[in-house]
Formats: structure tokens, sequence, C-alpha cells
């Protein structure tokens, strides 16, 4: 996640360290916090002016409207202010819905001033621009400050330097309604603030009220700080740790904050996997470890909707794959939790997934079947049942090892793949449902080529031969050859050059030493029956030039590394997209300068935690050069018969269990990497198939967005369909929800936002993906569901029914003869990786 809330003391130690040297006329914010364990004696000490002047105090706990709420004590003496807090500390106070214990408070100086006195100024990030707001009025009493207030945009520039605005503009725009004689020293002191917020990678501040005084002893004005509220980017710690120093980032108010989650908050940041858990509800009966960002807010979406929302107990995630201890590490940490009370109806545990596009199934289960092992005798005691669906890589061998250690823990195991609807395990472990007894298993691994299969010679006794590659990307030898792609119709010859991202003669350039990903690009291209390989080069600035050994079928190919890109780009003249593996903290540069070639027409960034600052200034540099980027923080895309890019699909049983290797006639778009390859599944199993599909990645702002995806898929003649799988945070449904409406869009679409649990929720829950938490009701689900069903998309009435309203529509098509279903062609012979398979 990106966007996190700070605490008043830390927003205005942050403004006292720089605002000043960046020459703001600001007096100094003086405070002091207080928690359960200040000693007085020490605090005052340090503060000393806590003895000489009246003071205000307040709880320092990301509670909103605290003066309205009677939360606020002014111009009090100090044992007034002790006397306050100790009346309030470890009590229960109710906040709108969340009840919680104030804990944490901030104490400073009371500035005498007049009701006139008082200003407002917030700035805000959003994906072209940052907003100033100012209103001449501030304080308790502001109401509606959107509709009252004065706004500037600043735009995105691609520059790193300056700010991209001036005292002058500030003043000009925003000033008009407060004293002439003021408007000067306020103009610089918001200048100056912008340019603190830009700096620091502030994604939220506000300050209400600001009081400028008309003048203090009598001969000078000055600006002071009274309340303020504030987010910053955590992803840009990397750039920003010497100037932030040590962050406390508090949980929402009525949501305490674990000594577990921090365990696991740390695990995440030395991972390169991604480890997420907030406790709801310690007590509850419900628990889940679920992969996936997407998956996980699905679950709990279901569990809510079965009227699960009160016995939930966390929210969580483990994605990216993790290896086995820290698998293990995360199952323990949940079951330790989980067997920490016991609860008079049983518990259950809900172990879920969608289908992993590269995580190793069997290996994450090891190290939860390691936990449930270590936790045996407790999970009897405390009458815990188990729920498991996975698949994936190796998700049978997963299951296997699921369903043998489940017969020897003396507790009712369930264990299902992708023959059951991802999320029916929620209503079998909440009784909602019956669990079947004997499920039937789908398997879609014959015609794997084992040694030779495509050959009509003898085998060969390995996945081995000779073929080698020019810097061109031809090859020689006869299996390529051998497969005709007219076999499987072109479904890029009949689409505008508008609409058609990748085609079956795309040719890629991959930036890391992905060799599992570009091994899984070729054996799709192989079994689509592409002539060439669609990754012509590698570049990889950690080594010299050199060729690295790769499989096309059952042959051998080399496909040259380069140190430079320069190189890897002028001698792969016919290479149009960039996959982009680099991590965080280089894939901005990486990607800026793959932009300056302009033969690159497409990126994708996989990297998750890429600062939203650098995001904004990639999207427009991508804008402005006519370059499309999914991601940051994506798996991808696929297009059948065609191309993929990574690890998109999973591995090969999956591609031809969702009959990935042939064009069908749905086109969706879904910000949830990992949900995509369920919407593979999902839409196979309703229809005739994908014929393309893009993961737009889920961090707060995708270099493409819903709108440019399915306007690509209106205006492409193969797509009959189009299906969109949105989330909660964020305002880019309502762009489709227009083009609905003045038809812009005809073709039908099935929709579903995730996310509505959040709605159920007394405080504020942070979901995997960076953009999935709603600022404003407008960013709900359930406010982004029922708008698009109301602009004529079909909405599904939870995630559980969406293969049926796909199903729905499709045969709708079928039966006026839109679409008309061509005979199934038998999947093609395909290598298997032995290693893998292992």
């Amino acid at each position: 996640m990106s966007a996190k809330a700070i605490r008043e003391a830390t927003g205005k130690n942050l403004l006292n360290r720089h605002l000043h040297s960046a020459g703001a006329p600001l007096s100094s914010c003086l405070f002091a916090s207080v928690d359960e364990s200040t000693n007085w004696t020490t605090l005052v000490a340090e503060h000393p002016w806590l003895t000489s002047q009246p003071l205000v105090v307040k709880p320092d706990q990301l509670i909103k409207r605290r003066g309205k709420l009677g939360l606020i004590k002014v111009n009090a003496d100090l044992e007034g202010v002790k006397q306050w807090i100790g009346e309030r500390i470890g009590k229960d106070v109710k906040v709108g819905r969340a009840t919680g214990k104030l804990r944490n408070f901030i104490i400073e100086p009371f500035v005498p001033h007049k009701q006139d006195e008082e200003a407002y100024v917030c700035i805000y990030s959003h994906r072209n621009a940052d907003t100033i707001l100012f209103h001449h009025q501030g304080g308790i009493d502001i109401g509606d400050v959107d509709s009252k207030a004065l706004r500037l945009d600043v735009p995105v520039r691609e520059e790193e330097t300056g700010i991209g605005t001036s005292a002058e503009e500030i003043e000009k725009n925003l000033l008009i309604h407060i004293a002439p004689a003021k408007r000067k020293m306020v103009a610089k002191f918001i200048e100056s603030l912008y340019a603190v917020y830009v700096d620091l990678h502030f994604t939220y501040l506000e300050i209400n009220p600001l009081v400028v005084t008309d003048s203090v002893s009598g001969d000078h004005q000055s600006i002071f700080v009274l309340d303020l509220a504030g987010k910053i980017d955590a992803t840009a710690d990397f750039i920003c740790h010497s100037k932030w120093g040590a962050i406390d980032y508090p949980p929402p108010f009525g949501r305490d904050a674990f000594p577990e989650e921090a365990y696991i908050a740390d695990l995440d940041a030395k991972s390169g996997a991604s480890l997420k858990l907030t406790i709801l509800n310690k007590s509850g009966r419900i628990w889940t470890m679920v992969a996936g960002g997407g998956a996980s807010v699905i679950y709990s979406d279901t569990i809510c909707d079965f009227g699960g929302a009160s016995e939930l107990a966390n929210y969580g995630e483990y994605s990216g794959a993790p290896s086995e201890q820290q698998t293990y590490e995360y199952a323990k940490t949940i079951l330790s939790l989980m067997t920490h009370e016991k609860h008079p109806e049983g518990k259950v545990l809900i172990i879920g997934g969608g289908i992993a596009n590269f995580t190793n199934v069997a290996a994450t289960f090891k190290g939860i079947v390691t936990a449930l092992q270590e936790f045996q005798p407790k999970l009897v005691e405390h009458s815990i049942s188990i729920f498991v669906r996975r698949a994936g890589p190796n998700y049978q061998e997963g299951l296997r090892i699921m369903r043998e250690v489940g017969q020897n823990l003396g507790i009712p195991l369930f264990v299902f793949g992708p023959e059951t609807h991802m999320t029916a395990i929620v209503g079998m472990a909440l009784g909602k449902r019956p669990i079947p007894t004997n499920p039937e298993m789908e398997f879609s691994t014959a015609n794997f080529l084992l040694p030779g299969g495509q050959s009509r010679e003898s085998p060969s006794t390995s996945r081995k031969g000779s073929v080698s590659t020019s810097s061109r990307g031809s090859f020689s030898g006869n299996s390529a050859q051998a497969m005709s792609s007219s076999s499987f119709p072109s479904n890029a010859a009949s689409a505008s050059g508008k609409s058609t991202m990748f085609t079956s003669k795309t040719k890629a350039i991959v930036w890391g030493m992905q060799t599992r990903a570009v091994q899984s690009m070729l054996d799709f291209d192989f079994v689509c029956r592409r002539h060439e390989p669609s990754v012509v080069a590698l570049v990889y600035p950690f080594t010299g030039d050199h060729k690295q050994k790769f499989y096309w079928g059952h042959k051998e190919i080399l496909i040259p590394v380069y140190k430079k890109m320069n190189d890897a780009m002028t001698k792969n003249k016919e290479a149009d997209v960039m996959v982009n593996f680099a991590s965080l903290r280089s894939a901005y540069e990486s990607t800026v300068e793959a932009m300056s070639y302009p033969q690159i027409r497409s990126i994708a960034i996989i990297a998750e935690g890429i600062p939203e600052n650098m995001t904004r200034r990639l999207i427009l540099m991508a804008r402005k050069k006519g370059v499309s980027i999914i991601g940051p923080a994506t798996v991808g895309g696929i297009k059948p018969g065609c191309f993929k890019i990574g690890n998109t699909g999973g591995m090969m049983d999956n591609i031809l269990h969702s009959k990935l290797y042939r064009p069908g006639s749905v086109a969706y778009v879904s910000r949830s990497g990992g949900m995509s390859n369920e919407l593979n599944n999902i839409v196979s199993k309703a229809t005739n198939g994908v014929l393309e599909g893009v993961a737009i990645g889920g961090d707060r702002y995708p270099g493409t967005n819903f709108m440019d995806h399915i306007m690509r898929y209106q205006d492409d003649p193969d797509v009959k369909m189009i299906v969109l799988l949105g989330e909660v945070g964020g305002v880019e449904e309502y762009d489709v929800c227009e083009a609905l409406k003045d038809g812009r869009i005809t073709k039908p679409l099935v929709a579903w936002c995730i996310g509505t649990c959040a709605d159920m929720f007394t405080s504020e829950v942070q979901f995997g993906h960076a953009g999935s938490c709603a600022n404003s009701d407008r960013e709900t689900a359930a406010a982004k569901n029922k708008a698009l069903s109301s602009a004529g998309a079909h909405v599904p009435s939870s995630f559980d029914s969406l293969g049926e309203a796909i199903s729905d529509v499709y045969s709708h098509l079928v039966e006026v003869g839109t679409i008309v279903p061509e005979p199934e062609v038998p999947p093609p012979t395909v290598p298997m990786d032995y290693s893998w398979a292992r």
C-alpha cells in the first residue's frame, strides 16, 4: 500500500524541519505528544513552555472533526490538561461507527486569534495534477469546503526539479478574498508548503484552521498551523527516509495496533513478496489466509455477503511467490491468533486464492502444512475447521499435500481446486451451501510434449535439441515451421491498429534476468503455433553481453542478453514491447530509457511499490510519446493465440484448461493481476473464451486505465462482449458509466467492483492493492456497482454470480447470431518443464 495517514505530531514535525528551509513565513509548531507511558516530569523538562502558556490538548489518532465531537480542550493550564487527559486516556470513545480507546494526545500552545483570522488550505494529488484548495474562512464550521474553496491545479511535470507554480500564481488564483496586506505572505507560505508537499511525497495535506494573525507583539503578522491531517506515500521511503526520519503509521481509530501486524509488516519489508495482515476482530470465528491482493478482497466480500462481517477476524494476503519459510511464518502468526481464545461455535479457517500466475502453490502449502502440524493439538482444542481452494503452478501437488496432512490433523479439512468456484468454500465454511463429498476434478495436462511428442521421428531422450537465433529472431529447425499459424484464426488482422496492442507477430524485449517468465512466454508462443518466439532479447545491466539458453518446444535456442538497453533496441528494431521486471527502485529509470526509443509502443511494468509521483510522471511521458503502459503492480496481459506478458496465464496446464492457446470472443480488463487468471477460468467456462485480457495494475495510478482498454475493445470487431473487474477506491469506473450513457460503449459490458465489504467495517481498511481504499462515498465498490448498473452494464449481485452473468450475456449473443461458436480445435502438443513439474 502507498498512501498512509500520519499523526498530526508527525506532520507538524515534518513542517518544522522542512518548511523554514523552503522560506515559509511560519511560526514553529510547538507540540508535545502524550501516551500511556508518558512521564509528566520528563515531558515538562523537555518542553518548558508547557508551564508558561495557555494550552490546547486533543487526541492524535486520525480522528476527524475533533472539535465537533468535543475532543478538544482549549485555553487550559498544564494541570487542566493533565486532568482532561487522565479522564479520557485508555477509555472507550465512539466516533461514527467505530469504538476505540484514546491512547495518544498532542498538546500545543493556545494561539489567541479572531474568527476572521482563520483560513483553510488543502493539497491533494490525483492522476494528472495536484490540487491546492484555499478558503478565506476556516474552523470547525467551514461546511462543504469543496464547493466553497478556490482551487489551483498544478499539472504533473516531467521535470523532477521545481514545483510548477509560484507565489504570484497562488496569489492571483487563491487569495482574492483575503486582506491585501496578507496576500504576499500567505502566497509565499502556500508556495513553500507545496514545495515541501512535493519534496516529501505527501499525497494529502490539510490545515484547518490556518491562522493568519493581524499582528503579534503589535509589529508583525504571523502564520500558525493549528490542526493538520496528512498522508504520505510510504513507497517513497527509499527516497525520503533521511528526510522523514522514523515514521509511525497509526492504525485507523477503532482498531488497535497489534504486535502480530508489526511482525508481518516487518516480514513484508524484508521480502520481495507481499505479506499483509490487518486484525479486525481478535475474538472473531472466521479467519482467512488468502493468496492474492484481489482475491483477498473478494473473500472478505463474500464472507460479508453471507452475514459474517461481525465474525470476520482478519484481512490479509500473501502473494508474489513468498518462500516456504515466509509462508510458514505467516501461517504460524494466523494460527497463533486463532488459538488465543476459544469460540463457543468453534472457528473456521479459509485458505483460499485464485489461480496463481507464478506462485508455486506446492511450496507455499508446505509452509502452511508445517504450521498446521505444529498447532495440531490447539486446532483440535479450539474446534477449528479448514476449507482450502487454490490453483496455479504445481497446485495438484499442493492440494495432495494438504489432503494428506488433513487425514492426520484430527479436524475437518476440505480441499478443492479450480473445478470449484473460487469463493464457493466460503458458503461451505459458513454452513450456507453443502460440502460436496466427491468434487469433480478437472485436469488439462494431456498432450504434453514428452520427448519428441511433436515430431514424427523417434523421440529423443530429453527436452533438448539445437537451434540458434540471430539478433533478428529467425530460426532453423522444423518444429516451429511445422505448426501452421492458420490452424488458429488470427484475431489481430481484422482489428484496427488503434484497437490492437498485441498480434501474433509482436516482438518483445525483457528487462531483467527473469528466465522462468521468458520461458513461459516462449512456451505460450509455441502452443499458439507462432512461427517465431516473441522474446528477441533481454536487458540485464549487471552482467556482460552473452546468450542465454531457452527452449522452443524441445529444441534449445539462444537469446541474446545485453548489458545496455541501447544495444538491445538497435539490434532488434522489430521489437515494440518492453516487459520491465526491474525492481521498484529502478523501474522508473529503465522505463524512461525505454520510452526514449520510438520503436517501443507498449511497456508492462511488473514492479509493485513505485512512488506515485514517479508513476504520474511516467504516465505524462507515455501520453506525449503515444506509449501504452500496463502497470505498475501488474502481472501483465494476454492475447490468446498471439502473445502474453511474462507470467500471465500461469503454467501450461492452465493455458490449456482456460483455452488461452486460441482466441475467443470476450475481452476483459481487471485491476488485479492475480484475478486475471481467475477471470480466464471463469470466462472459459461461461463462453467460447478470452480474446484479450489486461490487468492494469493495483497501484493508485495505473499507466493505462479501464477506458483506455475498453475503448480499444469497442473498436475491435472481434470483441463481442467486454468484462470489467474494478474495485473499491478511485473513480475511473465512472468514466465507463459516462461512456455507456453517451453511447461510446455499445457492446455488452459485464462489470463488478470488488471491495463491497469495506462498507461493513467500522474502521477504515486498506486492502492489498495500493489503490483499493475509498476516500469518499463515491469511491466505494457499492456506489460504483450501482452506477454501472444504472448506466446499462450487466452487474451481478456478487462476485459469486459473475460467471452466471457472463454466461447469460454470451448465450444471448449466440442466440441472436452475434457470436457463432466455432468447433473446438484440439490443443496442440506442448512442452513440459521437467524441473518445475518435479
